[in-house]
Protein backbone atom coordinates (compact mmCIF):
# COMPACT_ATOMS: atom_id res chain seq x y z
CA UNK A 1 0.00 0.00 0.00
CA UNK A 2 1.73 2.95 -0.93
CA UNK A 3 2.07 5.53 1.83
CA UNK A 4 1.04 9.26 1.58
CA UNK A 5 1.59 12.46 3.61
CA UNK A 6 -1.41 13.07 5.98
CA UNK A 7 -2.96 16.66 6.32
CA UNK A 8 -4.69 17.02 9.53
CA UNK A 9 -6.03 20.79 9.93
CA UNK A 10 -6.39 22.66 12.91
CA UNK A 11 -6.48 21.71 16.26
CA UNK A 12 -6.02 22.60 19.53
CA UNK A 13 -3.32 21.50 22.14
CA UNK A 14 -5.76 19.82 25.48
CA UNK A 15 -2.21 20.57 27.57
CA UNK A 16 -1.84 24.71 26.88
CA UNK A 17 -4.83 25.01 24.49
CA UNK A 18 -3.01 26.57 21.75
CA UNK A 19 -4.67 26.06 18.17
CA UNK A 20 -1.87 25.47 15.98
CA UNK A 21 -2.22 24.55 12.46
CA UNK A 22 -1.38 20.44 11.57
CA UNK A 23 1.90 20.19 9.03
CA UNK A 24 1.76 17.36 6.03
CA UNK A 25 3.01 14.23 8.12
CA UNK A 26 5.33 11.49 6.47
CA UNK A 27 5.13 7.93 7.83
CA UNK A 28 7.43 7.95 10.73
CA UNK A 29 6.80 11.50 11.04
CA UNK A 30 5.66 13.38 14.20
CA UNK A 31 3.82 16.97 15.21
CA UNK A 32 4.07 18.57 19.18
CA UNK A 33 2.69 21.51 20.19
CA UNK A 34 5.36 24.53 19.71
CA UNK A 35 4.42 25.98 23.43
CA UNK A 36 4.45 23.04 25.59
CA UNK A 37 6.09 20.19 23.31
CA UNK A 38 2.76 17.74 23.99
CA UNK A 39 2.17 15.33 21.60
CA UNK A 40 -0.08 16.33 18.55
CA UNK A 41 -0.19 13.77 15.86
CA UNK A 42 2.66 10.72 15.04
CA UNK A 43 2.64 8.80 11.84
CA UNK A 44 3.76 4.69 11.76
CA UNK A 45 5.02 3.40 8.83
CA UNK A 46 2.89 0.76 7.45
CA UNK A 47 0.62 1.27 10.16
CA UNK A 48 -2.35 -0.85 8.91
CA UNK A 49 0.11 -4.24 8.04
CA UNK A 50 2.16 -3.45 11.05
CA UNK A 51 -0.70 -3.04 13.54
CA UNK A 52 -2.46 -5.95 12.37
CA UNK A 53 0.47 -8.33 12.56
CA UNK A 54 1.08 -7.51 16.29
CA UNK A 55 -2.25 -7.13 17.30
CA UNK A 56 -3.36 -10.52 16.22
CA UNK A 57 -0.01 -12.13 17.87
CA UNK A 58 -1.21 -10.56 20.78
CA UNK A 59 -4.46 -11.95 20.67
CA UNK A 60 -2.93 -15.53 20.32
CA UNK A 61 -0.38 -14.96 23.30
CA UNK A 62 -3.55 -13.92 25.14
CA UNK A 63 -5.07 -17.41 24.43
CA UNK A 64 -2.40 -19.18 25.11
CA UNK A 65 -1.67 -17.31 28.40
CA UNK A 66 -4.97 -18.27 29.38
CA UNK A 67 -4.91 -21.84 28.44
CA UNK A 68 -2.39 -23.66 30.15
CA UNK A 69 -0.53 -23.95 33.49
CA UNK A 70 0.81 -20.66 34.43
CA UNK A 71 2.93 -21.30 37.86
CA UNK A 72 3.31 -24.14 40.45
CA UNK A 73 4.51 -24.04 43.78
CA UNK A 74 5.41 -27.04 45.91
CA UNK A 75 6.69 -28.08 49.11
CA UNK A 76 7.41 -31.43 50.81
CA UNK A 77 5.57 -33.35 47.98
CA UNK A 78 2.26 -31.16 48.40
CA UNK A 79 1.89 -29.22 45.06
CA UNK A 80 -0.60 -26.60 43.59
CA UNK A 81 -0.64 -25.42 40.03
CA UNK A 82 -2.59 -22.60 38.91
CA UNK A 83 -3.49 -20.99 35.68
CA UNK A 84 -3.67 -17.20 34.87
CA UNK A 85 -7.35 -17.03 35.59
CA UNK A 86 -7.54 -18.29 39.00
CA UNK A 87 -5.86 -15.66 40.82
CA UNK A 88 -9.27 -13.76 40.26
CA UNK A 89 -11.25 -16.74 40.94
CA UNK A 90 -9.27 -17.21 44.46
CA UNK A 91 -9.74 -13.06 45.23
CA UNK A 92 -13.45 -13.91 44.93
CA UNK A 93 -13.41 -16.93 46.96
CA UNK A 94 -11.87 -14.61 50.08
CA UNK A 95 -14.15 -12.06 49.02
CA UNK A 96 -12.24 -9.66 47.53
CA UNK A 97 -14.66 -9.66 44.31
CA UNK A 98 -13.88 -5.40 43.68
CA UNK A 99 -10.04 -6.79 43.45
CA UNK A 100 -10.90 -9.94 41.30
CA UNK A 101 -12.86 -7.51 39.17
CA UNK A 102 -9.78 -5.16 38.92
CA UNK A 103 -7.55 -7.54 38.04
CA UNK A 104 -9.59 -9.61 35.18
CA UNK A 105 -10.61 -6.19 33.70
CA UNK A 106 -7.04 -4.67 33.70
CA UNK A 107 -5.01 -8.01 32.33
CA UNK A 108 -7.71 -9.69 29.93
CA UNK A 109 -10.57 -8.22 29.61
CA UNK A 110 -9.74 -4.54 28.71
CA UNK A 111 -6.47 -5.25 26.60
CA UNK A 112 -8.11 -8.14 24.66
CA UNK A 113 -11.07 -5.04 23.83
CA UNK A 114 -8.20 -3.07 23.35
CA UNK A 115 -6.51 -4.75 20.92
CA UNK A 116 -9.87 -6.40 19.00
CA UNK A 117 -10.77 -2.95 18.62
CA UNK A 118 -7.60 -1.59 17.24
CA UNK A 119 -7.36 -4.50 14.72
CA UNK A 120 -10.53 -4.08 13.33
CA UNK A 121 -10.50 -0.18 13.09
CA UNK A 122 -6.97 -0.45 11.43
CA UNK A 123 -8.54 -3.60 9.31
CA UNK A 124 -11.25 -1.09 8.36
CA UNK A 125 -9.04 2.26 7.62
CA UNK A 126 -7.15 -0.10 4.89
CA UNK A 127 -9.71 -1.59 3.69
CA UNK A 128 -9.46 -1.64 -0.12
CA UNK A 129 -6.70 1.18 0.03
CA UNK A 130 -8.99 4.41 1.02
CA UNK A 131 -11.93 4.52 3.40
CA UNK A 132 -15.04 5.91 2.10
CA UNK A 133 -15.86 8.35 5.02
CA UNK A 134 -19.31 8.98 4.10
CA UNK A 135 -20.12 5.79 4.80
CA UNK A 136 -18.71 5.75 8.39
CA UNK A 137 -21.41 5.06 10.64
CA UNK A 138 -21.76 6.02 14.52
CA UNK A 139 -20.92 2.29 15.27
CA UNK A 140 -17.46 2.58 14.52
CA UNK A 141 -17.16 6.03 15.81
CA UNK A 142 -18.32 4.45 19.40
CA UNK A 143 -15.66 1.70 18.67
CA UNK A 144 -13.02 4.18 18.34
CA UNK A 145 -14.22 6.61 21.30
CA UNK A 146 -14.30 3.01 23.18
CA UNK A 147 -10.87 1.84 22.40
CA UNK A 148 -9.14 5.50 23.17
CA UNK A 149 -11.14 5.60 26.42
CA UNK A 150 -10.05 1.96 28.04
CA UNK A 151 -6.00 2.57 27.04
CA UNK A 152 -5.11 4.51 30.33
CA UNK A 153 -6.35 1.15 32.00
CA UNK A 154 -4.25 -1.75 30.60
CA UNK A 155 -1.79 -2.77 33.27
CA UNK A 156 -0.46 -6.07 31.79
CA UNK A 157 3.01 -4.85 32.32
CA UNK A 158 2.50 -3.86 35.84
CA UNK A 159 1.45 -7.29 35.99
CA UNK A 160 4.30 -8.98 35.01
CA UNK A 161 6.34 -7.03 36.65
CA UNK A 162 4.35 -7.76 39.70
CA UNK A 163 4.39 -11.82 38.96
CA UNK A 164 8.39 -11.24 38.98
CA UNK A 165 8.26 -10.00 42.91
CA UNK A 166 6.00 -12.67 43.67
CA UNK A 167 8.69 -15.08 42.17
CA UNK A 168 11.03 -13.51 44.24
CA UNK A 169 8.99 -13.64 47.47
CA UNK A 170 8.54 -16.81 47.29
CA UNK A 171 11.52 -18.60 45.91
CA UNK A 172 13.33 -18.94 48.88
CA UNK A 173 10.35 -20.38 50.45
CA UNK A 174 9.36 -23.57 48.08
CA UNK A 175 10.12 -25.14 44.44
CA UNK A 176 8.60 -22.90 42.06
CA UNK A 177 7.12 -23.91 38.56
CA UNK A 178 7.16 -21.82 35.49
CA UNK A 179 4.71 -22.98 33.31
CA UNK A 180 4.10 -22.53 29.19
CA UNK A 181 1.41 -19.98 29.90
CA UNK A 182 4.15 -17.83 31.75
CA UNK A 183 6.09 -17.19 28.97
CA UNK A 184 3.09 -17.02 26.77
CA UNK A 185 2.06 -13.79 28.88
CA UNK A 186 5.59 -12.23 29.04
CA UNK A 187 5.25 -12.12 24.80
CA UNK A 188 1.48 -11.27 25.25
CA UNK A 189 2.64 -8.42 27.65
CA UNK A 190 5.24 -6.82 25.20
CA UNK A 191 2.93 -7.14 22.10
CA UNK A 192 0.44 -4.88 24.41
CA UNK A 193 2.81 -2.30 24.48
CA UNK A 194 4.18 -2.48 21.29
CA UNK A 195 0.72 -2.05 20.12
CA UNK A 196 -0.18 0.52 22.42
CA UNK A 197 2.64 2.83 21.07
CA UNK A 198 1.39 2.58 17.73
CA UNK A 199 -1.68 4.17 18.41
CA UNK A 200 -2.37 7.35 17.10
CA UNK A 201 -5.50 9.37 18.51
CA UNK A 202 -5.71 12.23 15.78
CA UNK A 203 -4.42 9.97 12.74
CA UNK A 204 -7.00 7.16 13.48
CA UNK A 205 -9.85 9.83 13.38
CA UNK A 206 -8.49 11.11 9.93
CA UNK A 207 -9.03 7.65 8.21
CA UNK A 208 -13.04 7.76 9.28
CA UNK A 209 -13.90 11.34 9.04
CA UNK A 210 -11.68 14.27 8.37
CA UNK A 211 -11.67 17.50 10.37
CA UNK A 212 -14.66 20.05 9.80
CA UNK A 213 -13.10 23.43 9.70
CA UNK A 214 -14.31 26.51 11.51
CA UNK A 215 -14.36 29.96 9.87
CA UNK A 216 -13.90 31.86 13.47
CA UNK A 217 -10.75 29.79 14.71
CA UNK A 218 -7.32 29.99 13.52
CA UNK A 219 -3.93 29.35 14.50
CA UNK A 220 -2.65 31.13 17.42
CA UNK A 221 -6.47 31.10 19.42
CA UNK A 222 -6.59 29.25 22.61
CA UNK A 223 -8.93 28.59 24.78
CA UNK A 224 -9.13 31.66 26.05
CA UNK A 225 -10.53 32.88 22.77
CA UNK A 226 -14.07 31.81 23.59
CA UNK A 227 -14.65 30.49 19.95
CA UNK A 228 -14.41 26.66 20.27
CA UNK A 229 -14.55 23.80 22.22
CA UNK A 230 -11.78 20.98 21.74
CA UNK A 231 -13.03 17.77 21.82
CA UNK A 232 -10.67 15.68 23.70
CA UNK A 233 -11.59 11.86 22.27
CA UNK A 234 -11.26 13.62 18.47
CA UNK A 235 -8.98 16.72 19.07
CA UNK A 236 -11.74 18.43 17.12
CA UNK A 237 -12.39 22.23 17.48
CA UNK A 238 -16.09 22.83 17.61
CA UNK A 239 -18.28 26.05 18.15
CA UNK A 240 -20.06 26.52 21.53
CA UNK A 241 -22.92 24.36 21.74
CA UNK A 242 -26.29 25.35 22.15
CA UNK A 243 -28.22 24.29 25.26
CA UNK A 244 -28.93 20.53 24.56
CA UNK A 245 -26.47 20.49 22.11
CA UNK A 246 -23.23 19.25 23.51
CA UNK A 247 -21.90 16.64 21.28
CA UNK A 248 -18.49 16.60 18.86
CA UNK A 249 -19.61 17.49 15.52
CA UNK A 250 -17.37 15.20 14.08
CA UNK A 251 -17.07 11.77 16.55
CA UNK A 252 -19.90 12.93 18.66
CA UNK A 253 -18.17 12.34 21.81
CA UNK A 254 -19.57 14.27 24.52
CA UNK A 255 -17.90 17.66 24.47
CA UNK A 256 -16.58 19.40 28.10
CA UNK A 257 -15.98 23.33 27.76
CA UNK A 258 -13.54 25.13 29.74
CA UNK A 259 -14.50 25.13 33.17
CA UNK A 260 -10.63 25.08 35.34
CA UNK A 261 -12.36 25.71 39.11
CA UNK A 262 -14.79 22.86 38.65
CA UNK A 263 -12.40 20.26 37.51
CA UNK A 264 -9.95 21.43 40.39
CA UNK A 265 -12.94 20.95 42.97
CA UNK A 266 -13.27 17.43 41.68
CA UNK A 267 -9.98 16.69 41.04
CA UNK A 268 -9.55 17.95 44.98
CA UNK A 269 -12.17 15.61 46.10
CA UNK A 270 -10.67 12.74 44.62
CA UNK A 271 -7.45 13.47 46.12
CA UNK A 272 -8.76 13.56 49.27
CA UNK A 273 -10.57 10.46 48.95
CA UNK A 274 -7.28 9.01 48.61
CA UNK A 275 -5.51 10.25 51.32
CA UNK A 276 -8.19 8.83 53.44
CA UNK A 277 -7.89 5.50 51.89
CA UNK A 278 -3.95 6.10 52.63
CA UNK A 279 -4.07 5.51 56.34
CA UNK A 280 -6.22 1.87 56.40
CA UNK A 281 -3.34 0.80 53.44
CA UNK A 282 -0.37 1.43 55.27
CA UNK A 283 -1.61 0.29 58.88
CA UNK A 284 -3.81 -2.62 57.92
CA UNK A 285 -2.34 -6.33 56.75
CA UNK A 286 -2.01 -6.41 53.50
CA UNK A 287 -1.79 -10.10 53.17
CA UNK A 288 -2.16 -13.06 55.89
CA UNK A 289 0.36 -15.91 55.86
CA UNK A 290 -0.39 -19.39 57.36
CA UNK A 291 1.99 -21.84 58.32
CA UNK A 292 1.76 -24.76 60.73
CA UNK A 293 -1.47 -23.31 61.79
CA UNK A 294 -0.28 -19.86 62.75
CA UNK A 295 -1.23 -17.03 60.90
CA UNK A 296 0.60 -13.63 60.62
CA UNK A 297 -0.37 -10.38 59.20
CA UNK A 298 2.06 -8.22 57.04
CA UNK A 299 1.88 -4.64 56.33
CA UNK A 300 3.17 -3.15 53.05
CA UNK A 301 6.84 -1.87 55.24
CA UNK A 302 6.58 -5.24 56.86
CA UNK A 303 6.94 -7.07 53.68
CA UNK A 304 9.65 -4.58 52.29
CA UNK A 305 11.80 -4.98 56.14
CA UNK A 306 11.16 -8.86 55.54
CA UNK A 307 12.67 -8.94 51.50
CA UNK A 308 15.50 -6.64 53.00
CA UNK A 309 16.82 -9.18 56.09
CA UNK A 310 16.21 -11.83 53.26
CA UNK A 311 18.90 -10.46 51.15
CA UNK A 312 16.32 -9.23 48.49
CA UNK A 313 17.50 -5.75 47.91
CA UNK A 314 16.39 -4.88 44.65
CA UNK A 315 12.71 -6.08 45.27
CA UNK A 316 12.32 -4.60 48.30
CA UNK A 317 13.47 -1.27 46.90
CA UNK A 318 10.58 -2.32 43.93
CA UNK A 319 8.38 -2.85 46.83
CA UNK A 320 9.20 0.25 48.39
CA UNK A 321 9.36 2.64 45.70
CA UNK A 322 6.41 1.41 43.95
CA UNK A 323 4.07 1.16 46.89
CA UNK A 324 5.06 3.82 49.48
CA UNK A 325 7.24 5.94 48.00
CA UNK A 326 4.90 6.56 44.44
CA UNK A 327 1.42 6.90 45.95
CA UNK A 328 3.18 9.98 48.86
CA UNK A 329 5.35 11.40 46.33
CA UNK A 330 1.86 11.33 43.36
CA UNK A 331 -0.69 12.62 46.02
CA UNK A 332 2.02 15.88 47.10
CA UNK A 333 2.75 16.28 43.68
CA UNK A 334 -0.90 16.95 42.62
CA UNK A 335 -1.43 18.30 45.76
CA UNK A 336 0.97 21.23 44.98
CA UNK A 337 0.27 21.26 41.14
CA UNK A 338 -3.70 21.81 42.47
CA UNK A 339 -2.50 24.80 44.34
CA UNK A 340 -0.43 26.35 42.49
CA UNK A 341 -2.66 26.06 39.18
CA UNK A 342 -5.83 28.16 41.82
CA UNK A 343 -2.76 31.27 41.64
CA UNK A 344 -3.15 33.46 38.63
CA UNK A 345 -0.10 35.22 39.55
CA UNK A 346 2.33 31.92 39.64
CA UNK A 347 1.25 30.93 35.87
CA UNK A 348 3.53 32.24 33.19
CA UNK A 349 4.94 30.65 30.85
CA UNK A 350 8.57 28.80 32.11
CA UNK A 351 6.75 27.80 35.17
CA UNK A 352 3.73 26.72 33.41
CA UNK A 353 6.31 24.23 31.13
CA UNK A 354 7.78 22.95 34.82
CA UNK A 355 4.04 22.33 36.69
CA UNK A 356 3.18 20.77 32.94
CA UNK A 357 6.47 18.42 33.41
CA UNK A 358 5.73 17.47 36.87
CA UNK A 359 2.44 16.90 35.93
CA UNK A 360 2.94 14.26 33.07
CA UNK A 361 5.33 12.33 35.64
CA UNK A 362 2.82 11.78 37.78
CA UNK A 363 0.26 10.63 35.05
CA UNK A 364 3.14 8.52 34.10
CA UNK A 365 3.85 6.59 37.22
CA UNK A 366 0.45 6.44 39.05
CA UNK A 367 -0.69 3.08 38.12
CA UNK A 368 2.59 1.40 38.91
CA UNK A 369 1.44 1.49 42.91
CA UNK A 370 -0.43 -1.27 41.54
CA UNK A 371 2.46 -3.68 41.79
CA UNK A 372 1.19 -4.95 45.30
CA UNK A 373 -1.98 -5.89 44.35
CA UNK A 374 -0.51 -8.03 41.85
CA UNK A 375 1.75 -9.65 44.13
CA UNK A 376 -1.07 -10.38 46.63
CA UNK A 377 -3.28 -12.07 44.42
CA UNK A 378 -0.99 -14.15 42.55
CA UNK A 379 0.35 -15.08 46.16
CA UNK A 380 -3.52 -15.62 47.13
CA UNK A 381 -4.01 -18.31 44.30
CA UNK A 382 -0.40 -19.95 44.23
CA UNK A 383 -0.04 -20.85 48.06
CA UNK A 384 -2.55 -22.67 49.07
CA UNK A 385 -1.21 -26.24 50.58
CA UNK A 386 -4.02 -26.44 52.91
CA UNK A 387 -3.12 -26.06 57.00
CA UNK A 388 1.01 -26.51 55.42
CA UNK A 389 1.30 -23.04 54.01
CA UNK A 390 -1.40 -20.48 53.07
CA UNK A 391 -1.49 -16.99 52.24
CA UNK A 392 -4.60 -14.71 52.17
CA UNK A 393 -5.56 -11.32 51.51
CA UNK A 394 -5.74 -8.66 54.26
CA UNK A 395 -7.94 -5.10 54.21
CA UNK A 396 -5.35 -3.08 53.22
CA UNK A 397 -5.74 -4.95 49.83
CA UNK A 398 -8.87 -3.09 48.62
CA UNK A 399 -7.79 0.49 50.27
CA UNK A 400 -4.33 0.56 48.32
CA UNK A 401 -6.16 -0.45 45.16
CA UNK A 402 -8.40 2.53 45.94
CA UNK A 403 -5.49 4.75 46.35
CA UNK A 404 -4.06 4.17 43.17
CA UNK A 405 -7.84 4.14 41.22
CA UNK A 406 -8.93 7.52 42.87
CA UNK A 407 -4.78 9.45 42.36
CA UNK A 408 -5.66 8.17 38.56
CA UNK A 409 -8.67 9.33 38.53
CA UNK A 410 -7.83 12.85 40.27
CA UNK A 411 -4.69 13.39 37.29
CA UNK A 412 -7.34 12.56 34.44
CA UNK A 413 -10.01 15.09 35.79
CA UNK A 414 -7.65 17.51 36.30
CA UNK A 415 -7.40 20.46 33.30
CA UNK A 416 -3.15 21.21 32.44
CA UNK A 417 -4.53 24.32 30.42
CA UNK A 418 -5.03 26.18 34.07
CA UNK A 419 -1.73 26.62 34.54
CA UNK A 420 -1.89 29.13 31.14
CA UNK A 421 -3.99 31.41 31.98
CA UNK A 422 -2.20 34.16 32.16
CA UNK A 423 -0.10 33.12 29.30
CA UNK A 424 0.32 34.88 25.57
CA UNK A 425 0.49 32.15 22.65
CA UNK A 426 3.94 32.66 21.10
CA UNK A 427 4.65 30.03 18.63
CA UNK A 428 1.55 28.70 16.16
CA UNK A 429 3.67 25.87 14.12
CA UNK A 430 4.09 22.74 15.14
CA UNK A 431 7.51 20.99 16.18
CA UNK A 432 8.19 18.16 13.26
CA UNK A 433 10.31 15.30 14.22
CA UNK A 434 11.25 12.44 12.55
CA UNK A 435 10.78 9.20 14.85
CA UNK A 436 11.99 10.96 17.82
CA UNK A 437 11.02 9.26 20.99
CA UNK A 438 8.35 11.90 23.47
CA UNK A 439 7.72 12.29 26.72
CA UNK A 440 4.25 13.18 26.12
CA UNK A 441 1.51 10.88 24.83
CA UNK A 442 -1.92 11.63 24.05
CA UNK A 443 -4.61 10.50 26.25
CA UNK A 444 -7.80 10.80 26.75
CA UNK A 445 -7.99 13.01 30.62
CA UNK A 446 -11.68 13.47 30.94
CA UNK A 447 -14.15 12.03 32.45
Amino acid sequence: MKQERLTAGITGCEECGLVVTLPELAPGQRANCPRCGHLLMKTVPHPQHRTLAYGIACLMMLVLSVSFPFMSFSVKGIRQEITLMHSAEMLSQFENGPLALLLLLTVVVLPACYVSSVLYLYWLSGKHGKINRDSVNQRVKRLCRLALRIEPWLMVDVFLIGILVSLVKIAALADVGLGMSFWAFCLYTVLVVKCVSMVDRTWLWLQFAPMVPLPDVKAGDSHHSQNHIACHVCAQLNPFPEKGHNRCLRCGGKLHPYHPWKNLQYAWALLLASVVFLFPANFYPMMYTVSLGKSEGSTIIGGVVLLWHHGSYPIAMVIFLASVIIPLAKICALGWLFIKAARHDDNEGRKAIRHLKLYRLTEFIGRWSMIDIFVVALLVALVQLQNLMAIYPGPAALSFASVVILTMLAAMVFDPRIFWQDVTPAAQQPQVTSGLPTTTKQKEHRI
